[in-house]
């Protein structure tokens, strides 16, 4: 277990080493990031079509992410609810910037796409010389060198993490509630907790624990992870404007890992510019947590 951690880490903690002061450059490593994210999800897709029994499993699939996702955004919301009621905090609104919901919403609902296409190309061409694995973790590593060079770059060094306390406090009970959540789910699915912990540490972050939960788990809870994943950054584009003027705290939190770049920009036009190094100090620590926590549990 610790070297599948190392090996996770490794990538990312030398990208994080990688200053980078050019501006095509940073751009291009965005650019690259969003394509590799397709890519990832697109082997999921082809992994998914060589299930046995797909049809029957596509049920199952859904009624895990779905439970799943239903336990941990009650406990999370819940959580951070409770947060905001304890230490009220103070932020300047800006709602009259806010952008299209539904442009973001059909962005997210593409993602669902390209794993859907994957599965389809799988079962129409069934290319199993493809060494999907193999190349699904050579993308993982890629991208998390990349998302390394990309948190270097944000602006935010590590004594700014540390001396936050708002958003160490909103990611400590972001990781806390996901827990509780998970493991009610699992009580109701009748999964081991280890696997429902697992899926609920990701955080929202949905390329990386479709690929590990799949690598260890099988494509079907892998393909529940993605989704329980994804279902999550679709309500938060939706709540995090509704909640931000009166809790805060669930506006950021509730994005989880993506709090520090898909939702960014939803959180800074909802909340204005003082919620921004909040929500990259949560969404840091829980990417950086998140394949720690993941192979951790895997490993149980």
């Amino acid at each position: 277990m610790l070297l599948n951690v190392l090996l996770i880490l490794l990538p990312l903690v030398i990208g994080y080493l990688v200053p980078l002061s050019s501006k095509p450059l940073l751009k291009l490593v965005n650019g690259t990031l969003g394509k590799l994210v397709y890519l990832i999800l697109f082997l999921m897709g082809l992994g998914l079509a060589f299930v046995e029994d797909l049809g029957a499993n596509l049920p199952r699939i859904f009624v895990i992410a779905t439970l799943m996702l239903a336990c941990i955004s009650l406990c999370n919301l819940a959580g951070l609810w409770w947060l905001d009621r304890r230490n009220p905090p103070a932020h300047d609104g800006n709602d009259s910037q806010m952008p299209s919901k539904w442009k973001m919403l059909w962005e997210s609902v593409q993602l669902c796409f390209v794993v859907l296409a994957g599965t389809v190309i799988g079962l129409l061409f069934e290319p199993r010389f493809l060494p999907i694995d193999k190349l699904s973790e050579w993308a993982l590593m890629l991208l998390l060198f990349l998302i390394g060079v990309q948190m270097r770059n944000s602006g935010m060094h590590l004594r700014q993490i540390l001396l936050n306390p708002w958003g160490m406090k909103i990611a400590a009970t972001v990781i806390l509630t996901s827990w509780v959540g998970s493991l009610i789910a699992s009580l109701l699915l009748g999964l081991p907790f280890a696997h429902g912990l697992a899926m609920s540490s990701s955080f929202g972050w949905y390329s990386l624990s479709g690929i590990l939960v799949a690598d260890k788990l099988g494509p079907v809870l892998g393909s529940a992870a993605f989704l329980n994943d994804l279902g999550r950054e679709l309500i938060a584009i939706l709540i995090i404007p509704m909640l931000m003027r009166r809790h805060p705290s669930a506006a950021v939190g509730y994005g989880g890992a993506t709090a520090l770049d898909f939702t960014l920009p939803v959180i800074q036009r909802s909340g204005g510019i003082t919620m921004v190094p909040i929500a990259i100090v949560s969404g840091f620590i829980l990417s950086l947590l998140g394949p720690i926590l993941i192979l951790a549990f895997l490993a149980i």
